[in-house]
């Protein structure tokens, strides 16, 4: 309920702030599991792609966020989850892979932090595991713009990646990682303009 009333109030707000354009919402699947794997630039990045996805999505968030009554309560109620970072979590692992067992959405910034200079950054393996340990569609997500106030925003939800080749070669999770970031990157490069 919460989740539905947020994301209604935000989208009104970000969409008059920032002008953003939605490309590609029609690429993330309707049913089934679902992995979008989006670039990180802002702390704004989250509510974003939670505004603009047509499905809801349970977002990992870093565990110390959880320690703080407020924002822990809201992202408890905002569907996030917690997840340790700098070390193999096995209770967030689990978590998400659970999630997509049951058809969710799972929202990730394979990243793990934001990009300094907006420069798309290498990326962790855990996107790759997700990908691999699960029949989830991923979708690649690129957020292109600065948040500045009244100044364009768009993001674009491209096509799903196919693996199949890439599986074929019994791939590593990082290497399933890299070809999400390509696929980021190249949705980066393409709608710069």
């Amino acid at each position: 309920m919460l989740y539905k009333f947020a994301k209604a109030v935000v989208y009104t707000i970000f969409k008059f702030l920032f002008r953003i354009k939605i490309i590609g919402k029609k690429n993330v699947p309707k049913e089934g599991p679902v992995i979008i794997c989006s670039n990180h630039i802002s702390n704004y990045d989250p509510p974003v792609v939670g505004i603009t996805c047509p499905r809801d999505i349970h977002f990992m968030a870093k565990e110390e966020l959880f320690e703080k009554k407020g924002i822990g309560f809201l992202l408890r109620n905002l569907q996030a989850f917690p997840v340790k970072r700098g070390m193999r979590d096995r209770n967030a692992l689990r978590n998400g892979l659970g999630l997509l067992e049951d058809g969710g959405t799972l929202g990730l910034f394979p990243e793990g932090t934001r990009s300094k200079d907006g420069q798309l950054k290498k990326g962790l393996a855990g996107a790759g595991f997700f990908a691999m340990r699960s029949n989830a569609t991923v979708i690649p997500c690129a957020i292109i713009g600065t948040y500045e106030r009244f100044k364009p925003l768009k993001v674009i939800y491209g096509p799903p990646i196919e693996f199949e080749t890439l599986k074929e070669d019994k791939p590593s999770a990082q290497e399933v990682t890299d070809e999400i970031m390509e696929n980021i990157q190249s949705l980066i490069d393409e709608n710069k303009k």
